[in-house]
């Protein structure tokens, strides 16, 4: 599959793919954010389980296509580490498929910024079936408005995570892409950093 085209349709639809790829690999890693093994936060009174910022949850992105993308998100920022939120810990994954055609990537998070109701995720990813993919940096951005959240994502001018060239730590797009109805449950935990 190439996600590199030219045309702004064709950029469009490579950008779902990659979306999509996003979310495929997500649940495949952990399942989910109830399946997976990062439990930080889940056991009350234990100082060190704490979350000092976290997103999770899962979601389809509207495609007047027809295109299948899924994101899904497991990631915390622990209490004790809440200056350094390159320390945060977790999964996300990632798919895009159209008619049988596309791809999906698991991603080992490595850093995670929240502010009131949005969320910047990044990581490397670790396993994908989109051939050069393995061992990018990838960042997605998450608006959780309820029913209505928003996704953006940092190879949306690019069309593809392999095409869009080295990326720092907590670096996405704008949440441009709407979530189909009835798919979203993204939640953002908002970070309080000691300033």
């Amino acid at each position: 599959m190439s996600l590199a085209v030219p045309s702004a349709r064709r950029r469009t639809r490579a950008a779902a793919v990659g979306t999509a790829l996003l979310i495929a690999t997500v649940l495949a890693a952990g399942g989910g954010p109830a399946a997976a093994s990062n439990d930080i936060g889940d056991r009350a009174g234990d100082r060190s389980t704490e979350r000092a910022a976290a997103l999770t949850g899962t979601a389809k992105l509207y495609r007047s296509l027809g295109d299948d993308i899924t994101f899904t998100f497991d990631a915390h920022l622990a209490a004790e580490d809440t200056d350094d939120p390159g320390k945060a810990t977790g999964t996300f994954r990632f798919s895009h498929y159209l008619n049988g055609d596309g791809a999906s990537a698991e991603v080992k998070v490595d850093c995670l910024v929240t502010g009131g109701k949005v969320a910047v995720v990044s990581g490397v990813i670790t396993e994908s079936d989109l051939e050069g993919a393995e061992g990018e940096r990838v960042g997605v951005t998450v608006h959780d408005l309820g029913r209505k959240d928003r996704l953006g994502y940092s190879w949306a001018s690019t069309g593809s995570p392999v095409d869009q060239g080295p990326l720092p730590k907590c670096v996405s797009s704008a949440p441009f892409e709407t979530v189909r109805a009835g798919t979203g449950d993204f939640t953002v935990l908002p970070w309080e950093p000691r300033l």
